[in-house]
Order: C-alpha cells, then sequence, then structure tokens
C-alpha cells in the first residue's frame, strides 16, 4: 500500500508535466486513501515497525511534496507568473523539512506538531478539480494573490502547531468528542460544497486543533 502512494505520486508528476491537473489531483486522492490505510493495516496485523515508517516517509515526500510542488508550479505558470512560479518548490524543500522532524520527533507519536504534509496537499489538489467540476468559484481562487497565500501556507509544514491526529484508540464518544465532531463538521461540508469544502475543512482542522488541543 506504501509503494501502491508512491506509484500515484510518480504518476501524478506525469500528469503534471503533461498539463492534466485533473488527474493528477485524482492519482492524490487515491494515493490518500493507501496512505492513511497502510498505517491502518500495519497496526491492526502488528506489523508496523521502523522500516515501514521510513518508507512512508519516502513515499510521502514523491506524493505529498514534489506532486504537490510541481502541481503549484503548473498552476502559477499558466496565470502567467513566469519565474516567479518556481517559488513553488518552497513546498517540496518545506515537506522535506516537515517529514525529516516527524521521524525524529518523539512528540509526535499521538498528535501533530505543524501541518501534515498530506493535509497541505489536499488543498493544491481541489483547485484542479474545482476549476473542472465547480468553475462558478474560479473568481474566488483563481488569482495570484491566492496562489501566494497558499505557497506561504506551506511553513505551517514546519511550524509549531499542536494538531490532533485521527487516530483512534477507542470509538468512545467521551475520549473522541472533538475528533467525531471535526469529521461530522467535515462530511456536511463536503456534501454541500464538495471540492471547495476541503480548503475550509483544513482551516476548520486548524482551528479546532489550536481550540480544543487536548
Amino acid at each position: 500500500m506504501t509503494c501502491g502512494n508512491l506509484l500515484c505520486g510518480c504518476i501524478g508528476l506525469v500528469m503534471t508535466l503533461r498539463g492534466d491537473l485533473v488527474m493528477a489531483s485524482w492519482l492524490i486522492g487515491l494515493a490518500l486513501v493507501l496512505d492513511f490505510g497502510d498505517g491502518f493495516v500495519a497496526r491492526l496485523v502488528h506489523v508496523s515497525g521502523p522500516f515501514g515508517k521510513e518508507l512512508d516517509s519516502l513515499a510521502d515526500m514523491v506524493t505529498f511534496g514534489a506532486l504537490p510542488a510541481t502541481m503549484m508550479f503548473q498552476l502559477g505558470w499558466f496565470q502567467g507568473l513566469g519565474s516567479i512560479s518556481y517559488i513553488a518548490f518552497l513546498i517540496a524543500v518545506l515537506s522535506a523539512l516537515r517529514l525529516a522532524k516527524f521521524n525524529l520527533d518523539t512528540r509526535q507519536s499521538e498528535s501533530f506538531i505543524g501541518l501534515p504534509t498530506p493535509a497541505n496537499t489536499m488543498i493544491i489538489a481541489a483547485l484542479p478539480l474545482m476549476e473542472r467540476y465547480q468553475p462558478q468559484f474560479n473568481a474566488i481562487w483563481k488569482n495570484d494573490i491566492v496562489w501566494g497565500i497558499l505557497v506561504a501556507f506551506s511553513f505551517m509544514l514546519v511550524a509549531e502547531l499542536p494538531l490532533f491526529a485521527l487516530k483512534f484508540k477507542s470509538f468512545g464518544w467521551a475520549e473522541n468528542k472533538t475528533k467525531f465532531l471535526f469529521l461530522m463538521a467535515s462530511v456536511l461540508l463536503l456534501l454541500f460544497l464538495q471540492f471547495a469544502a476541503v480548503p475550509i475543512i483544513i482551516g476548520l482542522y486548524i482551528l479546532v486543533s489550536l481550540i480544543f488541543n487536548e
């Protein structure tokens, strides 16, 4: 499953360089399922270990580091930003720093310090899908300011922000109330706003974490 995540990232890079950002976004969606699933399956069958953790980070660097950076570069280039578009590769650099930090930071066994790379990538992947399937939102996000904000937003990858992880030791309401409420709100937002809900959900995730950090 982890190698499947990596494969999605590699093919997504090819699609991006060919200008098919929509297909790249769908591949990111599949990679997200595999990335979540590999950890869940590893814990379920008790085969988690340092090898899997390192392999997971290497795969994530491609799918949730190099790929979103290249997508942002393409989006900036298409918008006529020229050489400024190369700033998008800060996303890859910051993702590498975030993943290296995560592997060594013992504080992040049950929660996160800094925005996870998949969360940052989800925002970027939502943009081509919004352009294709929800063009009514193009006037909101398709401008140079938003492009710059999204690149700057990636600095949250290495920020000292305490964020909760969607890991469940049990499924009791009392100990998981914040997570359940967040998931329910996310489902409702997706039902009503579809792809446009993704940036809102990530923003809500950060806000809820900061307010109700356990």
